[in-house]
């Protein structure tokens, strides 16, 4: 398999999007050492590969089926499962390996996180809670981050991770609105199949509220200066804009919108906190 095939498999575009979940729970527990940063960085590149490997891998006839899904990689027989099945092996290895490097609480729970990885692919099947288990997987990547530089719970990382739970969450509700008839007809459960499109966009965007209100919440505990603030509110700009894109009728184009500025969320509250740990006195 060659990279490029590689990177249109587990949309490496994406990886580097969740990259700044994990900085943000570093930053929160004070800015951790270089090793830090360097194995938390491989390990989150390593566990979103393994993840969207095994996504495809359980996915592959369902993907098939779907006319948004199709031209995928695995699909279209551009790449083997058995392929897919390699890449996504040597990821795990990576991830519990990099989380040895770390300490020993993210070695022990680099097994769990994996149990979750592969998990969150079968929940579709049987209930629309889907949308928030997603989040809760990718709030692994902020608790994460923040266990790699203190090697200790705290109440904090998980005020952080409810935030990017609630937030994933959210997006996924609306992401959703794109496959409601297909869902249906094959039986697949999402908040927008099961609930109907009006009903998931006010959960949706109650979702973002509680995002939102737990970013506030985060930086009031620990004390956020200026900068903090200031992403904390362009991120409620953005959420706002979100959730008017997610009300267009024009769906298609409004939610590929929806997603492209959704990109810039996660590198702006890791911008604003960087500054406020490494430059504001």
């Amino acid at each position: 398999m060659d990279f490029k095939k590689l990177s249109q498999l587990i949309l490496i575009e994406q990886t580097a999007f969740a990259l700044p979940f994990a900085y943000l729970g570093i930053l929160f527990a004070g800015g951790g050492t270089l090793t830090t940063w360097i194995f938390a960085s491989l390990a989150l590149v390593a566990a979103r590969t393994a993840g969207m490997c095994f996504n495809r891998l359980i996915d592959a006839e369902i993907d098939a089926k779907n006319p948004r899904t199709k031209d995928r990689a695995l699909p279209r027989g551009e790449v083997t499962k058995q392929e897919v099945l390699i890449v996504a092996v040597i990821s795990c290895v990576v991830f519990i390996f990099s989380s040895y490097m770390l300490n020993m609480l993210c070695f022990y729970l680099s097994f769990l996180a994996i149990v979750l990885l592969v998990s969150y692919s079968y929940f579709k099947r049987f209930s629309s809670a889907s949308h928030l288990y997603l989040g809760f997987v990718e709030a692994a990547a902020p608790i994460g981050g923040y266990l790699a530089a203190t090697g200790e719970f705290t109440l904090i990382p998980f005020i952080l991770g409810f935030a990017i739970m609630m937030w994933i969450a959210g997006l996924d509700v609306v992401y959703a609105l794109l496959d409601v008839d297909f869902d249906r007809q094959e039986g697949l459960y999402s908040i927008p199949a099961r609930y109907g499109v009006k009903t998931a966009l006010v959960i949706s965007l109650l979702l973002y509220l509680l995002s939102f209100s737990s970013l506030i919440i985060a930086g009031m505990l620990t004390n956020m200066k200026e900068a903090y603030w200031i992403s904390v509110l362009c991120v409620g700009i953005i959420f706002i804009y979100q959730q008017m894109l997610a009300r267009r009728k024009d769906r298609e184009p409004a939610i590929k919108e929806f997603f492209k500025v959704n990109s810039f969320i996660a590198p702006v509250l890791f911008l604003g906190k960087f500054i406020d740990v490494y430059f504001i006195v």
